[in-house]
């Protein structure tokens, strides 16, 4: 008679997440289809756009990718970059493109506001004491825009009934192993995971590198300031939207952001920090990832079974389906570098596990120099405090 040992246990135990994870990768590409199928809204009137840039250090390629901003078709629009510190090294920067585009189109605003603890939120804040127009456009540093851009974003207000507007991101120029792993998490998972749960309804999202929202709808739901404490700043934007029985629209338009990581440790660090971003956003759905996480359990799987033919079968096949699903979404948002890219999706797979682990261990985030202890409902408070303004950033 056959004894059930505690490792028979954890094989079983390892079936679900890997059945699961393959199931949810034959069904990835085809949300993205659905998505990338639906019509863009017709641009109907085009009513005046102030639009927020907060900008902090140089970042890779900083003042081409902030220039796609001035190049727009749009009617009538404002750019308003902002930083805190007037020794930040991006203002020489943010100055040239004042004056090579001329202060009717971009202006440059220095203000340390300290509403709160999020650094970003901060910046904003300096931007909008100089925005002249109720409809805002908040736009990240890093990202690489289309001169359409406004066009598409501003359109789904002819609705009355929309109360914000969000367009997905795709990650570019990764030169380094760590940054196409970055890349890889992105454009192969995140946002592709975003995508299926708004096209199944299984959840809503706000995406904050590129957002739209009516300045006098945002007094309404609070006011900028009263988001300077959470962490998720743009997913507390879309609670309170849909909350209000608005619209939240994400758009099927993609935009670009550039990534930029210093260091293996950097990435590290904001691979759990994206965890931990979903996880205070959406804490019921982050845990059931647990169960598509089918790399890593397959591994597991090998161990368990001191590798054997089985095992080893269920790995290949898992690898196999996972790479072919991140290959067909790469293809339908033309995106090259990810394609690129995928001889590391394995590895990327095999630490999601661990990042998703650390999730639930790690209670704080790092600032430049200042560490927040994160709390209840999705907000953060200091542990320490910065001594100059140049030590507090927009990001982790």
């Amino acid at each position: 008679m056959s004894v059930f040992s505690l490792s028979d246990l954890l094989s079983w135990l390892c079936i679900p997440p890997i059945l699961g994870g393959l199931v949810f990768s034959f069904l990835l590409p085809i949300a993205v289809a659905r998505f990338l199928a639906r019509p863009l809204p017709a641009p109907g009137e085009q009513p005046p756009v102030t639009v927020l840039k907060p900008a902090r250090g140089l970042e890779k390629d900083l003042q081409e990718n902030l220039l796609t901003l001035t190049r727009q078709t749009y009617p009538e629009y404002q750019v308003i970059y902002s930083v805190q510190d007037p020794e930040d090294p991006a203002l020489p920067v943010l100055e040239a493109i004042q004056r090579e585009v001329g202060a009717e189109r971009a202006q440059v605003v220095v203000a340390d506001i300290q509403a709160g603890a999020n650094g970003k939120v901060n910046n904003l804040l300096g931007g909008l004491t100089r925005a002249s127009h109720d409809l805002l456009v908040i736009s990240d540093s890093d990202t690489v825009v289309q001169p359409d851009y406004l066009s598409a974003i501003t359109a789904p207000f002819a609705d009355p009934e929309v109360g914000c507007v969000c367009a997905p991101f795709k990650l570019i120029r990764a030169q380094t192993w760590y940054e196409k792993l970055e890349l890889l998490a992105i454009n192969t998972d995140f946002i592709p995971s975003v995508i299926f749960a708004e096209v199944t309804g299984a959840s809503k999202a706000c995406l904050g590198p590129s957002l739209a929202i009516r300045r006098s709808n945002l007094d309404r739901l609070g006011g900028l300031e009263s988001l300077a404490d959470y962490l998720v700043e743009d997913f507390e934007i879309g609670r309170r939207v849909w909350t209000n029985r608005q619209k939240m629209v994400l758009l099927p338009y993609f935009i670009e952001a550039v990534v930029d990581l210093a260091d293996p440790r950097d990435w590290w660090r904001h691979q759990v920090y994206w965890e931990q971003n979903t996880y205070l956003a959406r804490p019921a759905p982050f845990i059931a990832t647990i169960l598509i996480k089918a790399i890593p359990f397959a591994l597991l799987l090998v161990l368990l079974r001191s590798a054997d033919a089985f095992s080893l079968g269920i790995l290949a096949l898992t690898v196999c389906v996972r790479l072919l699903s991140a290959a067909l979404v790469a293809w339908q948002l033309q995106d090259r570098e990810s394609l690129r890219a995928l001889y590391l999706l394995p590895l990327r797979e095999a630490l999601a596990l661990v990042f998703w682990v650390l999730a639930f261990t790690q209670r704080t985030v790092t600032w430049r120099g200042v560490q927040f202890r994160l709390t209840e409902n999705g907000k953060m408070e200091p542990l320490n405090t910065p001594q100059s303004p140049s030590e507090r950033g927009n990001s982790p």
